[in-house]
């Protein structure tokens, strides 16, 4: 149901909507939902799963390419040459289904992982509260909101306690905005309309209750998304492409030359014209994409086992580039259970008083769940006839929460949390002997007292109150209270987080945190996890730094204390001058952090904004899963590597000796459906690369995109390669003798050979006797080379231009392949040993 006044809707009340809607206070009935669902949905019209199938397969052959060859077959075919057509097609079909299963598996992977992270709402359905699927809220839903909630449509606010909303991704603006129940003007700009809610934004602070009005492509993120789809390019994803591109180019320009050449000697133009995109298909990095897809997937499948979820798969390669941690101590450093470890009044006694209040104000509050409410709680003192007045939500600009509550004749206003906000609020204090004093020369003793505790390795907020004489609170009220004492929490540092930060130094990450608590609290931590001689520096001093000064001054500090949400932004961007971040949080201050850094990490429990930043979601809050997943990624980096390299080597080295082969020779070198067939049968264990073994050596230090090396490598490589198809060229044409098909099947067993052997070289930096490569590479290696062999000795290959080969010939092209494989390994563990620090 859609209305010409759907577009302007904050002009209306919600009576008018309510109505218009069908719906009410207590929301809309289940059946009524499901309903609205299904409309909203019937357009839509999902693909099935037949269909996408259908649309991955065909898209492995949509490289221009694969088409020209496809067309080339064709066209022979009408011309009455059709002895090559059905054997190239099979072969070119086989490669493709081959992709197409890796890839459908791969797509299936990602699926799952989006459906482990989806976003939920929690619903009025019944007039009962219900969580359900954010994308499946619908209009007419009324939703409850707290802080750190997303906001699951363009919404009518219906009911609201101090809620403020981040609005930045819509307006641009910053600030978090205040929002209230009303209506306004039908020309109201966008960042005025304060009695609305947008898709797309989140709940900074407070809570609220909203009625459902936009949807889907209807609300106003939904039209930004539509017109503006896109996702960014990673740096490795950016390096690939382009280095992609560019093998293709010399590819095509080598094989036009080769096509041109060809038809220059009076060699036929389909046999010619086929033989120079079989030999660009062959030289092609053709399944660079499908291996970085595969490799990413495979990689987000292990991360899932070891409790890490990938929410945006493309940024498995930044995570194995990563050299630094960034990390709030809360759950990481320590055990994240807060414990109350005492409750004092002003003068350091431990206060009944005091203890009640705390509870009160941590029993009433329903802003926006945290550990420290929670560990106050546990307290659990007898309130028989306290009643709640009225709640204001803490936020990060008061950095308090304040409860009114009724006790017998007696109304309250309770506030506790940061010490210097709550000092700040305060113009009395109340001592031991329960009497109220001014609270100015009270004030040094209460900062040496928070001090002292902070030195002791005790988290220290304040609590204040004040009598009121009103049925109604606001942060207005939150005036000359009276400084009542301190909540001191102690959250222990994790057993076995000195080995675990070991750990990461032995992968060359390291490590800083990032947090809210007093430098006294941090310096106790740092000393506590084996930092010596801490370097610290407070929000306060960051005020004062300039951009220049920063640079510097972020990598000599190990932990950043009193820091304001917005500073930690500036941290990290300044971090990432001079480091590959990673930054770990979960809360509504962690944002603008995780979106500066390379790569953002939250937990599952986190609150759904920051879960909605991340890159990836630890199911458990702990560095031990950090470490693993570190490893994983760097896992999946080294081994999108090896198919690069094995492309650019090998491959590529062999298809250029066969083209310069064919300006020399009366007869090609191999033929079209040959050197398809090499493809298809080197394929095979070329996919497995994904799941491949990586050396210690490699998973210890952050990965990194070098043009420079693979370009070396491709050069010197490509030599080597080229100078023993130079050997198989004359051993076989002047000392074999051999005749046109001996010499076709010849080189085509070098040719396979030397490619499968080639990988076992490649995958690692050391002599490949020393790695043990993973069993499917070897599996599928072992049975290509069997098959290779096999071929020229089977009756039907000869339609392929194979013959069998006397053992003098087959024992010499062994010969050449075994040579090869030796120089290679050693010119291997020479030109990464010259650029293992590039």
């Amino acid at each position: 149901m859609e209305t010409a006044t759907d577009n302007k809707f904050w002009q209306f009340g919600t009576e008018y909507w309510f109505g218009l809607l069908k719906s009410s206070e207590k929301g809309l009935t289940q059946s009524a939902a499901d309903a609205l669902f299904s409309e909203a949905t019937s357009h839509q019209k999902p693909k099935s799963a037949f269909k996408k199938d259908i649309l991955l397969f065909v898209n492995q052959f949509n490289s221009p390419l694969m088409l020209l060859l496809i067309g080339a077959v064709i066209i022979s075919a009408f011309l009455g040459d059709t002895s090559d057509v059905f054997i190239i097609l099979f072969i070119v079909l086989s490669t493709g289904l081959l992709s197409f299963f890796q890839e459908r598996n791969a797509s299936k992977v990602v699926e799952k992982l989006q459906s482990m992270i989806a976003l939920k709402t929690t619903v009025l359905r019944d007039g009962t509260l219900k969580e359900v699927a954010s994308k499946a809220t619908v209009k007419g839903d009324v939703i409850i909101l707290n802080a750190g909630d997303m906001i699951p449509a363009d919404c009518l606010l219906l009911e609201e306690n101090e809620l403020h909303a981040n609005e930045s991704s819509l307006t641009g603006e910053s600030y978090p905005v205040k929002k209230t129940v009303g209506t306004l003007d039908a020309e109201t700009e966008l960042s005025k309309r304060t009695n609305c809610l947008w898709e797309g934004t989140n709940v900074v602070s407070g809570s609220g209750k909203a009625l459902v009005i936009q949807t889907g492509e209807q609300t106003i993120f939904g039209k930004i998304t539509v017109s503006a789809s896109g996702t960014v390019e990673t740096t490795f994803e950016k390096g690939i492409k382009d280095f992609g591109y560019l093998l293709m180019k010399i590819t095509l320009i080598l094989a036009v030359v080769i096509l041109t050449v060809n038809l220059l000697n009076h060699k036929g133009i389909i046999e010619s014209a086929l033989f120079a995109l079989a030999l660009a298909v062959g030289m092609a990095p053709e399944l660079l994409p499908a291996i970085t897809t595969i490799s990413m997937s495979a990689g987000a499948k292990r991360l899932l086992a070891k409790k890490v979820i990938v929410k945006k798969l493309n940024s498995i390669q930044n995570l194995g580039e990563v050299n630094l941690l960034c990390t709030d101590k809360t759950g990481t450093i320590t055990e994240g259970a807060i414990k109350i470890a005492g409750i004092t009044d002003a003068s350091e006694q431990e206060s009944q008083f005091v203890k009640q209040l705390a509870y009160w104000n941590a029993y009433f509050e329903t802003g926006y769940s945290n550990a420290i409410d929670d560990a106050l709680k546990q307290l659990k003192l007898d309130s028989p006839n306290v009643t709640k007045i009225g709640e204001v939500p803490y936020d990060f600009i008061r950095k308090r929460l304040s409860i009114g509550i009724n006790n017998a004749d007696t109304k309250l206003l309770i506030s506790k949390g940061s010490f210097g906000q709550i000092l700040s609020i305060c113009s009395k204090i109340k001592l031991a002997n329960e009497t109220l004093e001014d609270i100015e020369p009270h004030k040094q003793a209460l900062q040496a007292s928070f001090e002292t505790y902070g030195s002791k390795g005790l988290r220290a907020i304040a609590i204040c109150y004040k009598n009121i004489g009103t049925n109604s609170i606001s942060k207005d009220l939150e005036t000359e209270m009276i400084f009542a004492g301190f909540i001191l929490m102690n959250d222990p540092i994790k057993s076995g987080i000195k080995e675990t930060i070991n750990q990461l130094q032995q992968l060359k990450v390291g490590l800083k945190i990032i947090t809210g608590d007093n430098k006294n609290v941090a310096s106790s931590i740092a000393l506590g996890i084996g930092i010596s001689n801490p370097r610290i520096i407070t929000g306060k001093e960051l005020l004062n730094t300039s951009p220049e000064a920063l640079k510097q001054l972020v990598k000599k500090t190990h932990i950043f204390a009193e820091v304001e949400p917005q500073q930690k932004e500036r941290i990290i961007l300044a971090l990432k001058q001079s480091y590959t971040v990673a930054y770990m949080g979960d809360g509504i201050n962690d944002i603008s952090a995780l979106n500066a850094a390379d790569v953002g990490i939250s937990v599952d429990n986190a609150v759904d904004v920051a879960r909605e930043a991340a890159d990836f979601v630890l199911m458990e809050k702990d560095l031990m899963v950090l470490v693993d997943g570190i490893k994983e990624g760097r896992k999946t980096f080294a081994n999108t590597l090896k198919y690069l390299y094995i492309s650019t080597g090998s491959t590529f080295g062999n298809m250029c000796s066969v083209a310069i082969a064919s300006l020399v020779l009366p007869f090609l070198p191999m033929l079209p459906k040959q050197i398809l067939l090499t493809n298809f049968l080197t394929d095979f264990p070329f996919l497995t690369v994904t799941t491949d073994d990586v050396d210690k050596e490699q998973l210890d230090k952050p990965g990194k995109w070098n043009l420079k090396i693979i370009r070396n490598y491709m050069i010197v490589f490509g030599i080597h390669s080229s100078l023993f198809d130079l050997i198989t060229f004359l051993t076989l044409l002047y000392f074999l003798k051999v005749k046109e098909s001996g010499f076709q099947t010849g080189w085509f067993i070098e040719s396979v050979l030397s490619e499968l052997f080639i990988v076992f070289i490649i995958r690692t930096h050391k002599n490949f006797f020393k790695s043990k490569p993973g069993k499917y590479l070897v599996i599928l290696s072992l049975l290509a080379l069997i098959l290779t062999l096999s071929l020229p000795y089977l009756p039907f290959m000869q339609s392929i231009g194979l013959s069998p080969l006397p053992l003098p010939n087959l024992g010499a092209m062994l010969l050449i392949v075994v040579a090869y494989i030796l120089t290679a390994d050693l010119l291997k563990v020479w030109f990464f040993k010259k650029y293992r620090n590039a």
